[in-house]
């Protein structure tokens, strides 16, 4: 079974950026899509971001679409979301998710149900 752990939250002054780390319990090789979501206090949680099986396709919403940067270390076994030109927007918790394998990711794919593992999720604090 696929463990995930998130790490890098915190505090961070607007403008500020911060990279979010999503470490897997075992290698996979890049075998599961890795999606990114976050959820603010008293809102659902939104798709923000997916890396594609191989990382031969990424997606990104329109919200955070040229700041937010995604990537994989599949020696390290280890997903990587670079923020940068933070907002206060961008606060809340931040989850990894493993969906099954795909070549493509899209706006569609991005809910927040139905995926095969989660990590507790850690928090990003946007604020002056």
């Amino acid at each position: 079974q696929v463990q995930l752990v998130e790490s890098g939250g915190g505090l961070v002054q607007p403008g500020g950026s911060l990279r979010l780390s999503c470490a897997t319990s075992r290698f996979f090789s890049g075998y599961y899509a890795i999606l990114w979501f976050r959820q603010a206090p008293g809102k659902e949680r939104e798709g923000v971001s997916c890396i594609a099986s191989a990382d031969e396709d990424t997606y990104y919403a329109d919200s955070v679409k040229g700041r937010f940067t995604i990537s994989r270390d599949n020696a390290k076994n280890v997903i990587y979301l670079q923020m940068n030109s933070l907002k206060p927007e961008d606060t809340g918790v931040y989850y990894c998710a493993a969906d099954v394998p795909r070549i493509r990711c899209a706006r569609e794919i991005m809910k927040p149900s139905g995926l095969y593992a989660w990590g507790q999720g850690t928090q990003v604090t946007v604020s002056s």
